[in-house]
């Protein structure tokens, strides 16, 4: 029988498993994590100018209207916080591509009504992001209120991790905060290089905390079984992936476009399925790979077919192996849904990374709802289920799941290199 003790400290997490042994407690190893996490929750922020790099590139229609505010709305309790606290809240993002050039189209002008309802209060606005204009309205800034800064892109020092402009962003506040998972994957000024000139206030904020303790959970720290669903429609674009969770996962469930490449490495005739033919052998070697590490792969054994890439195609379902030639897999089948329902209602921790069928098109979307229905009743009976990368985000948001779900990733890029086992710069730089 195992014992998990876990001590917390202020600044780091550390789990040490116990093996009982003959009546004895004994210390073979330490479980193999150490999540420092030196967050805000550390810090008195009464009169500190608290310097905030948040993820706001957010989807706005043709009048410049945000769309969809959950990257703004999931960065509201670290603004509290600190708020709360009697500091001041100096907030810089990113949007769009820019490519270093101001333009109105970019500006952030435009989300500053939306921030500010938000957040609850009317935020300020500075049409630049360094310079005499900034330093001034940080400078006049009281606390309890917030400032927000132009468009770090309209400087192409942002992009090239330009230290002496991170320095001058730095004077700007006396804290850096950065709660901005989506861009903690690239060494930009803002996002990594400008963490050096606070040496003893840089923070991660609630949300980047949220993101990392949800990862760590899969990867590390969950309880079992682990479950992984990854779906999409290449292998080569998760083969790192697969290849760093394998270590941690009790069941691989393989779904969506990415299937028909390891059902044709088996034998399967696949008809005109989406396939990578020069993956063949890899995913043999997945396959095999797993095993080693007592890994449960589960492939669709029924698909959905159709003779055209259309949702108005003809369509029908057979045995995945046995796919006509003219004709091609966009869902995953009956039998295949009950599979992975049984996997995912005995699994505690899910990962869950990429659609199982074309879900764009409503005649082949029933696959993903299934597998949607299955972590969501999983998650109610106690799992802790994470929902990460663009097609499930998509997906989770569309029809309706976030909230039937233990936790929504917001970064796309990020989450992904993470599970890839990469270190990201902006936690890197926290961390150091």
């Amino acid at each position: 029988m195992d014992f998990f003790w876990e001590l917390n400290f202020r600044e780091a997490r550390i789990s040490f498993k116990f093996v009982k042994q003959r009546g004895q407690n004994v210390l073979p190893c330490i479980k193999p994590y150490i999540l420092f996490m030196k967050t805000i929750k550390d810090f008195d922020f009464k009169n500190k100018k608290a310097l905030v790099r948040v993820d706001f590139n957010v989807p706005q229609d043709d009048n410049l209207k945000v769309t969809d505010n959950t990257r703004i709305t999931a960065v509201k309790p670290t603004v509290e916080k600190i708020l709360n606290d009697g500091g001041s809240v100096i907030l810089m993002t990113h949007l769009g591509r820019p490519k270093g050039e101001a333009s109105d189209k970019y500006s952030l002008k435009h989300i500053v009504d939306e921030v500010s309802n938000v957040l609850g209060q009317k935020v300020k606005f500075v049409e630049e992001s360094v310079g005499e204009k900034a330093e001034q309205a940080a400078a006049e800034l009281q606390p309890g209120e917030i400032l927000l800064l132009e468009n770090l892109r309209f400087r192409n020092e942002e992009e090239k991790g330009d230290e002496a402009f991170a320095e001058q962003l730095s004077k700007l506040g006396d804290a850096y905060v950065n709660d901005a998972f989506g861009t903690a994957h690239r060494a930009h000024a803002s996002t990594a290089v400008i963490a050096q000139f606070f040496p003893s206030t840089k923070f991660f904020g609630l949300l980047m905390e949220n993101e990392l303790t949800a990862i760590d959970k899969v990867l590390k720290s969950g309880e079992k079984p682990v479950t992984a669903i990854l779906g999409g429609s290449k292998v080569s674009t998760k083969i790192t992936i697969i290849e760093n969770i394998l270590p941690a996962v009790d069941n691989l469930i393989i779904g969506g476009g990415m299937s028909f490449t390891f059902i044709k490495a088996l034998g399967g005739k696949i008809g005109q399925s989406i396939v990578e033919e020069d993956k063949l052998p890899l995913a043999l070697e997945i396959l095999e790979k797993a095993k080693k590490h007592n890994v449960e792969v589960y492939l669709p054994t029924d698909v959905i077919i159709a003779n055209d890439f259309n949702n108005n195609a003809d369509r029908k379902e057979c045995n995945i192996r046995e796919i006509a030639e003219t004709w091609q897999g966009l869902d995953a089948g009956h039998k295949s849904r009950e599979i992975f329902n049984d996997v995912l209602l005995n699994s505690k921790t899910i990962l869950w990374n990429g659609p199982i069928g074309v879900f764009e098109m409503s005649n082949f979307a029933a696959g993903t709802k299934a597998l949607g229905d299955s972590i969501a009743e999983a998650t109610k009976l106690g799992a802790f289920s994470l929902v990460g990368g663009g097609d499930s985000v998509a997906f989770v948001k569309q029809f309706g799941y976030s909230d039937k779900v233990s936790y929504v990733s917001t970064g796309g890029g990020a989450m992904l290199e993470s599970l890839e086992g990469l270190e990201l710069p902006g936690v890197a730089a926290i961390n150091k």
